[in-house]
């Protein structure tokens, strides 16, 4: 059975019943469904590169001209898929009593020497991307480094026109943060 965009949609947005939900989730996927709901995402941002993956709630790996890049609902654009996009985003770390309290408050609330918590958010429009809890200065955390074109060639059946080579690149925000600096001692 393959399920219409309409209904894609509403289970997108939560406003399917729940009887309907549970049909969805109980049979097998149908084979177009990745496509439907790259549609669906694609009618919804205001600009034109084309959706590869959805990474998250308002991020997407996104086709632009010869690269692919990270770029949030709004349009702002976090760079190289392969590079952490959180060393691009906006940064709250809740890390004292006071700041964990105002989300675990009295008896919920973690030891500020033991942990804290990170919030992520767009430099673009501001939307809450990903939060983190982590033990004290542990790295930022690289949630996934998908394969896209294994994805496309293997699932899809779909190879995309021109093979990006699949390697975490992340160390180069961090060599170019060194540079600079190196630069600013000098």
């Amino acid at each position: 059975m393959s399920y219409s965009k309409d209904d894609l949609r509403d289970l997108f947005d939560g406003r399917l019943p729940w009887d309907k939900v549970k049909e969805i989730m109980s049979k097998p996927k149908d084979d177009d469904r990745f496509e439907k709901y790259v549609e669906i995402l694609q009618e919804r941002v205001p600009w034109p590169e084309r959706i590869l993956l959805p990474l998250g709630e308002h991020l997407y790996v996104v086709q632009k001209g010869e690269e692919r890049v990270v770029k949030c609902d709004c349009g702002h654009e976090f760079g190289d898929w392969r590079q952490n996009w959180k060393l691009s985003a906006l940064i709250f770390a809740r890390d004292d009593t006071e700041k964990l309290e105002e989300v675990y408050p009295g008896l919920k609330c973690p030891a500020s020497n033991l942990c804290e918590v990170r919030e992520f958010y767009c430099p673009g429009c501001g939307s809450l991307l990903k939060v983190e809890s982590v033990p004290v200065g542990y790295p930022i955390i690289f949630d996934a480094l998908p394969d896209i074109d294994a994805f496309y060639r293997e699932w899809l059946g779909r190879p995309l026109p021109e093979e990006k080579e699949f390697k975490d690149m992340t160390h180069e925000v961090t060599r170019e943060w060194g540079r600079d600096l190196h630069q600013a001692g000098e």
